[in-house]
């Protein structure tokens, strides 16, 4: 068993001391390391949302008003994806009123405006047929007077 071991091994230096020495040395590659600390930036989607707030709370909104509109055209019966889509521009709609500068100094009024567009979204993707105009106008001015409501019970009888 040893003299075989022993001939292995010979016939096997034999064949490496046979191979051209191109083969046995292999170039030596040098790896440098270098570490430094960085703050992460945040991706390009963050920095936009960050500076276009109105469009950040728009998009938010018709993410919100698209689930909203499903359930309201589910439970309603006149069709999912119809309501999913009145639901995302009404939701997209709010998220404008209530991102808006101009309605942040007029909270009253961006009450109102929240209120009317957050009914008609709903009575739209509720009524579909004969006299759903006026059931849509009804629906907004009865949105009006809720939102009005609601924020008068939240700024002003505290």
């Amino acid at each position: 068993m040893k003299l075989q071991i022993r001939k292995a091994t010979l016939a096997l230096a034999l064949s490496v001391i046979s191979l051209p020495s191109s083969i046995l040395v292999a170039p030596v590659q040098a790896q440098t390391y270098s570490a430094s600390v960085s703050k992460a930036q945040p991706s390009k989607t963050k920095q936009f949302f960050r500076k276009h707030e109105v469009v950040r709370k728009a998009t938010i909104g018709a993410g919100v008003g698209t689930a909203a509109g499903a359930v309201t055209g589910l439970i309603a019966g006149k069709g999912m994806v119809r309501g999913a889509a009145l639901g995302a521009g009404t939701g997209a709609a709010v998220g404008v009123i209530n991102g808006n500068k101009t309605m942040a100094r007029h909270p009253i009024i961006r009450d109102m405006a929240t209120g009317t567009a957050v009914a008609t979204g709903i009575t739209m993707a509720a009524t579909r047929g004969r006299g759903s105009a006026s059931k849509t106008v009804k629906g907004a001015a009865l949105g009006a007077a809720l939102g009005l409501g609601a924020g008068l019970f939240r700024d002003k009888l505290r």
